[in-house]
């Protein structure tokens, strides 16, 4: 982000094939190539990030996921809608505009308010059927190229949103200059992406994955908007993704909003703990190594006596825990909620997805929870397995067997 070339090695992960990969039978026999994971330091800004950058074109033209699958999201997004009109005072057909939009979720929302919405999405196949379902969305990369044509075909945008979006780009000072084009010069960009200290303090260390290139933190945000001519005016702290920050900045000089204490409040937390410096990393590196020692112990030593070993939950952050903490040939299944996996299998390693009901049938001795996040709620949903003898193994933040033996 600031274009330094004093990058060192804070935090090693294991690589991985692309997180969502999930083949179906037929492509088992066709290899999956892994790619690096590992996390650089800038010493220059104290930016972290991903130096090996897989082709946008791969993961996103033919992207998969849908915001509306997701009730939180749903819920969620209806309340930041919420809350950006009101903290604004957003006027109706005001132009909201969002890049990484997926299904319109977002601005569905705005668009009740009575504004005009625009996606830009590059997933061709979910921006045409947004665009269907009545949220116009362009099926494009989002940079400086292509906002020049938007603020003259839609004029100024008074909110810019990029939700989960603004860590998955590699040119990101592109981005933004794309983004200072198209708002009018009272306008807003509204972002959320996963916060740097949560992801220490939360050991989200699975939210490392190849979509996402950057690992924000507040102080190399606010350097970098004041270069490119923005102004970060605000942080909000939000529980998404494991620990989130949502952050508003505007043009400058334009944008007359004042700066609010917490963005420097945040800047201090990070300086006082020392995000700039590679020895937290170093440290999370150690505890994240003895917590993938103590799982495999565990496990081995079940395995040892011949007991079945299942996961629970395919998803994008499952990828990165099973691969780094080396339990592609451990399990026997990986179990899930969502439809649209059964019958795929997992990147890389194949082991096959299915649905989390056949817990009841095939029995496994021990289902380890990838998605460990949802552990409590995936618990409750199986209290039939519980009381037939199934053990549940959660791996974060520390190792628990449930029930307690």
């Amino acid at each position: 982000m600031c274009d330094g070339r004093d990058l060192e090695l804070a935090l090693p992960i294991r690589p991985s094939p692309i997180g969502d990969a999930y083949v179906p039978a037929s492509r088992l026999g066709q290899p999956q190539e892994t790619f690096p994971l590992d996390l650089y330091l800038c010493r220059s800004c104290g930016h972290v990030q991903n130096l090996d950058i897989v082709n946008p074109e791969v993961l996103f033209r033919d992207y998969l996921f849908t915001t509306s699958s997701s009730g939180g999201l749903l819920a969620h997004f209806k309340q930041y809608a919420d809350d950006v009109v009101s903290r604004f005072a957003l006027k109706p057909d005001s132009l909201i505009a969002e890049i990484g939009s997926n299904d319109g979720t977002l601005l569905k929302f705005f668009k009740q308010y009575g504004m005009r919405v625009l996606g830009i999405d590059p997933a061709r196949e979910i921006a045409k059927q947004a665009t269907a379902a009545g949220i116009e969305t362009l099926p494009e990369f989002f940079g400086s190229a292509i906002a020049a044509k938007i603020r003259k075909d839609y004029g100024g945008a008074s909110i810019f949103c990029a939700n989960n979006v603004f860590a998955h780009a590699d040119d990101l000072a592109d981005i933004v200059r794309g983004i200072r084009e198209v708002l009018a010069d009272d306008g807003v960009f509204v972002f959320e992406v996963s916060y740097l200290v949560d992801i220490v303090d939360q050991f989200v260390f699975d939210t490392v994955y190849h979509e996402h290139v950057s690992h924000h933190s507040v102080e190399p945000l606010a350097k970098f908007f004041d270069r490119l001519g923005m102004q970060l005016i605000d942080v909000q702290r939000i529980p998404t993704k494991g620990g989130s920050i949502r952050g508003f900045a505007q043009r400058k000089p334009e944008g007359k909003r004042s700066v609010a204490p917490i963005v420097g409040e945040l800047i201090e937390l990070e300086r006082q703990r020392g995000f700039d410096s590679l020895a937290i990393y170093q440290d999370y590196a150690k505890r994240i190594d003895e917590r993938k020692t103590a799982l495999n112990k565990f496990l081995d030593l079940e395995i040892a006596k011949g007991k079945m070993i299942a996961g629970y939950g395919a998803s994008t952050t499952s990828t990165t825990l099973m691969w780094h903490f080396e339990l592609t040939r451990k399990l026997a299944f990986v179990a899930d909620d969502n439809p649209k996996k059964y019958g795929l299998y997992c990147p890389g390693c194949h082991i096959p997805v299915v649905p989390s009901e056949e817990l009841n049938v095939r029995k496994p001795d021990y289902v380890v929870i990838l998605a460990w996040q949802f552990a409590e709620a995936i618990i409750k949903k199986h209290e039939r397995f519980v009381k037939e003898g199934g053990k549940f193994v959660v791996p974060l933040i520390d190792l628990k067997v449930l029930p307690m033996r």
